[in-house]
């Protein structure tokens, strides 16, 4: 049974390619739209990949984002990040130029501006981003500003399925400067760290709650700052917010 299907898959298949031997060849774009393997194709992606809203007092707020258009090996990439706590806001916009040199790997050049805390300030940026072995995501910026001064950041994710629609991921995060920036709080060296446990519910893929836990710590004069602020340079929230993106 399973032998006579097979020959009569193949005899109609042999019967089609012959019906439509004397057929002009499909065009070139034609195929490309049909199979849609357009490398060249641009698109847009816009992600609030976390807000969250800290059980602490002072009721911080916190963000991070990013969008970017283009295709497969150059895109636009704007990414934001910040806080907004008892009136205070300190935050980040950075804007690149994103190339993929390798897979699952991209090179990133431009700027970022500081505003809010202090003094704002001016860098430029240049980094790497991608997926490690045990896709574990990655990120690595320098930045050189105004005045001589240089910095760091590290940052190391990972999604964990628990079901097909809660996640864990946890994430790591560090920051190095060459110099101390009073003005925002900011000390010469490893300036802080953070640590992160995240646990979502995905809705659907584009929308999910979460809940999780955030561990923050400040050295050197960057804890010294935040002592002369009232602020505790070792700091445990509780953090509950949206992730979404389309």
């Amino acid at each position: 049974m399973i032998a006579s299907r097979m020959m009569i898959g193949a005899t109609l298949a042999i019967g089609a390619a012959l019906a439509h031997a004397d057929e002009a060849p499909m065009a070139m774009t034609s195929m490309t739209d049909a199979m849609q393997m357009d490398d060249d194709a641009k698109f847009v992606m816009i992600k609030l990949d976390q807000l969250d809203y800290a059980v602490a007092s002072g009721q911080p707020v916190s963000w991070e984002g990013d969008a970017w258009y283009g295709g497969d090996y150059d895109k636009i990439w704007l990414r934001a990040e910040g806080e907004h706590e008892a009136g205070r806001l300190d935050a980040h916009t950075e804007l690149f130029w994103d190339h993929a040199f390798a897979t699952f790997w991209d090179w990133q050049l431009g700027a970022r501006h500081d505003s809010g805390l202090g003094r704002d300030r001016n860098w430029a940026a240049f980094g790497v981003r991608g997926m490690a072995p045990y896709w574990i995501n990655v990120e690595l910026t320098g930045y050189v500003g105004e005045q001589g001064r240089t910095a760091l950041r590290w940052r190391a994710e990972y999604e964990l399925l628990v079901t097909q629609r809660l996640i864990l991921q946890p994430e790591i995060e560090a920051n190095a400067y060459g110099r101390k920036d009073p003005q925002r709080e900011i000390g010469s060296g490893v300036s802080d760290a953070s640590f992160a446990l995240r646990l979502r519910y995905e809705i659907r893929r584009e929308f999910a709650p979460y809940v999780g836990v955030v561990w923050q710590h400040r050295f050197g004069d960057a804890a010294r700052f935040a002592r002369l602020d009232g602020h505790d340079p070792v700091d445990t929230q509780l953090v509950a917010g949206i992730r979404f993106w389309f």
